[in-house]
């Protein structure tokens, strides 16, 4: 089915983008694959992360399937949007359901979207990461395709005010090599393939932190004083909570 509603939500985001003069600083984007499946997986600091993820593959010309909440597909009005993007509901209570539409997303070719670490982290630092989107990944057979956000969390992030002004914001990003996961056979729940997954997602989250420093070594801007640190991390002189939160 021809994707009708994705492609003009894309440009209206990328036109937002204009309107709000953000200063967009992505690389690593030869590393999206042009075709087939993979997941896409990224760190979460903000309410729009999955915009500019999906925004980081366009070069690619790959449209993203992000797996979120069951509730943000009720809403009457993001949820008709989220269904004619074709992105997956993912209902904790029935998870198993949502892993399989998610595993027929990736053995069509499809590219998934996922934040293992399940929330917005306040302390903007990585999280503990769940093991689904390596156990996705190894049961498709594709490849997991880190990548990290920064500055975001500017913008709009859990227990701050939105900020769409027209600021000149920078937000970072950047992709790296994707990492291989197998050959797509599904493995039985043995205690070793459960293993196997663990020690991948570990892996991944090594990935994820060195593009995270990276982005942030690459970023522009820096506090303007105390009023404004905030949004930097404790363990680089920011105001945000300790990690954990």
């Amino acid at each position: 089915m021809a994707d009708l509603v994705y492609p003009p939500v894309v440009r209206l985001c990328t036109t937002a983008f204009k309107a709000m003069d953000l200063r967009i600083d992505l690389k690593g984007q030869e590393h999206v694959p042009r075709r087939g499946g993979a997941v896409l997986v990224s760190n979460h600091i903000s309410y729009l992360d999955f915009v500019f993820c999906g925004y980081a593959t366009l070069p690619a010309k790959r449209l993203v399937r992000f797996m979120a909440k069951e509730s943000v597909f009720r809403n009457r009005l993001s949820g008709p949007l989220m269904r004619a993007m074709k992105h997956i509901p993912v209902d904790r209570a029935q998870g198993a359901q949502a892993f399989s539409h998610a595993l027929r997303a990736l053995r069509s070719g499809e590219v998934v979207g996922v934040f293992p670490e399940a929330t917005i982290s306040q302390s903007f630092t990585l999280k503990s990461f769940k093991s689904g989107a390596a156990r996705l990944a190894q049961q498709a057979g594709v490849p997991l395709l880190p990548m990290a956000v920064w500055g975001t969390q500017r913008i709009w992030t859990k227990g701050r005010p939105r900020d769409f002004g027209r600021n000149h914001l920078p937000v970072t990003m950047r992709l790296g090599a994707p990492v291989p996961t197998g050959d797509g056979i599904a493995k039985a729940p043995a205690e070793g393939a459960q293993e196997d997954a663990e020690k991948l997602t570990e892996r991944l989250k090594v990935r994820i932190q060195e593009l995270l420093e990276a982005a942030q070594g690459a970023y522009p801007d820096r506090p303007r004083g105390p009023e404004d640190d905030w949004w930097q991390p404790a363990h680089l002189g920011g105001g945000a909570p300790a990690p954990g939160v």
